[in-house]
């Protein structure tokens, strides 16, 4: 099946650093709980470019900053409808 979706999780050194090392478990937590690996393309970036938001995480063009933790799995939830 093609993936209909993309998310992309920076894993540049400040987003990393800041959080986005847990963040990518629970990513793929999400992914597979809600049976989406078919149609999500996820993958890791070495920097966007945008440290100052960071930890950054961007499905298809919508770009989230200062995503923590707490929040990723409501974002995901919203932008999936689940």
């Amino acid at each position: 099946m093609k993936n209909e979706h993309s998310v992309t999780i920076c894993l540049g050194s400040s987003c990393f650093s800041r959080g986005n090392k847990e963040i990518l478990d629970i990513v793929k937590k999400f992914l597979s709980e809600h049976n989406l690996e078919e149609t999500v393309f996820f993958r890791g970036e070495l920097c966007t470019g945008n440290c100052e938001k960071g930890p950054v995480l961007k499905i298809d063009d919508k770009l989230y900053g200062m995503v923590d933790p707490d929040k990723v799995y409501d974002i995901l939830g919203e932008y999936f409808n689940i």
